[in-house]
């Protein structure tokens, strides 16, 4: 217990050093309130704001703490916040800067007071063949790899059709580039088969990025003078670069191979990179990135399947913080919910970072009792584990951030002849 109770204080104030580095501009309310929902949401593994009230350990009731953290998400994301978060996530980046750009689905199919609640393809229902459609929102999010190669996003948007000023999914897409390059100047954007748009070629080379996207079998490219399936090509080549890849939690000897083409009206060189024996029909992936050598071909292929750390970063935030279970109805304040669960993901990235012989990181791993002692995408263990320390917590951070009052003056009268 003596352990354990060290260990949780030790832990509270890495969160709390964390948060105020976050909302050291806002008010100090705004510091109180964000210090409340990294804390509280860490602790409980939840976004249910009755979940998040029972570890801030208050006495007043707990209907008017609901209502108090209602009234601060209902105000949004704070400008500040927001910029002093990707002030910090910059400093987690290496120099070639690798950023994942993904949709996924937020699925309430019994909401029907939430705000521009639209209908969603249910990605965990659909199959190849099927696809479910449930009542929702789209989320589209943008992550860049930290140094050690685990995802910290910079863009998270829940968005509706339904939404009043609403323009296209594009737009938001646009957007989440937009930031990439603004922040990091240059970067590689590593897209899925969605994204294989002439709309989505053309922003990206407006913007002056490196990309790698995987072209999906209608594409047709500019070779030898005319335009021909990719397809065509994928099937008279093949693979002689022979490199380990991993698909889908496993390994497999992959066969690459590329070719010199061009791409959307404007005609720019691009590479083809082919990818055999991964899955059933060989994958193409286009890139503007220069190819000189085989393990230029290598790189771009390990960059597009580095990708699946966003889709595992997806799973985590509804698993370990139940995304999909809040009860706030207005769209700004499920954002501003969804940026303190962000900033949650960015704190087990930041313990992720840490040395493995720092004493707080190695007690979260001892807690959590793994059975494999490494593994590629650690945030599972460690948001379970954080919150099993923080379960021995007796208050919230209520003390943290106790009033200055000042020194009571007793009333002294003073009598004259």
């Amino acid at each position: 217990m003596t352990y354990s109770t060290s260990n949780t204080y030790t832990l509270k104030r890495e969160i709390l050093t964390f948060s105020n580095k976050i909302s050291r501009n806002l008010s100090k309310p705004g510091r109180k309130f964000s210090a409340d929902m990294t804390y509280s949401m860490l602790a409980s593994g939840s976004c249910l704001l009755t979940d998040i009230v029972d570890q801030l350990h208050e006495d007043s009731k707990k209907v008017n703490l609901v209502e108090r953290l209602t009234r601060h998400l209902n105000n949004g994301i704070h400008p500040s916040a927001l910029k002093s978060y990707l002030t910090v996530i910059h400093k987690w980046v290496p120099s070639d800067p690798v950023i994942h750009i993904d949709d996924s689905d937020v699925v309430k199919p019994d909401g029907y007071k939430f705000e521009a609640l639209g209908i969603v393809r249910d990605g965990s229902k659909s199959t190849e063949t099927k696809s479910v459609y449930e009542k929702g929102y789209h989320v589209t999010e943008a992550c860049v790899l930290t140094g050690n190669g685990h995802p910290v996003s910079i863009f998270s948007q829940i968005h509706s059709s339904k939404e009043k000023n609403f323009t296209s999914t594009n737009d938001i897409t646009f957007a989440a580039m937009e930031r990439g390059a603004s922040l990091f100047g240059k970067a590689t954007f590593a897209l899925d088969r969605g994204y294989d748009d002439n709309k989505m070629f053309l922003k990206l080379d407006k913007l002056n990025q490196d990309y790698v996207i995987r072209l999906t079998a209608k594409r047709k490219v500019f070779f030898h003078g005319k335009w021909i399936p990719a397809t065509q090509l994928r099937n008279q080549r093949k693979g002689k670069i022979k490199t380990p890849l991993v698909y889908r939690g496993k390994k497999r000897d992959a066969y690459l191979s590329h070719v010199k083409v061009q791409i959307t009206d404007s005609k720019k060189d691009i590479y083809l990179a082919l990818v055999y024996g991964i899955t059933e029909h060989p994958m193409m992936l286009a890139t503007n990135k220069e190819i000189r050598s085989g393990n230029d071909v290598i790189k771009v292929a390990k960059t597009y399947f580095s990708r699946w750390r966003i889709e595992e970063y997806f799973r985590c935030k509804k698993q370990m913080f139940q995304f999909e279970n809040f009860r706030v109805r207005k769209l700004s304040a499920i954002n501003a919910l969804n940026f303190y669960i962000t900033l949650c993901m960015a704190f087990l990235a930041h313990i992720s970072m840490k040395s493995e012989t720092n004493a707080l990181k190695v007690a979260i791993i001892q807690t959590a009792d793994p059975i494999k002692e490494k593994v590629h995408f650690c945030y599972y263990r460690l948001a379970k584990s954080i919150s099993g320390i923080l379960s021995y917590a007796k208050e919230g951070v209520r003390l943290w951030f106790r009033t200055k009052r000042p020194v009571y003056r007793q009333l002294c009268l003073k009598l004259t002849a």
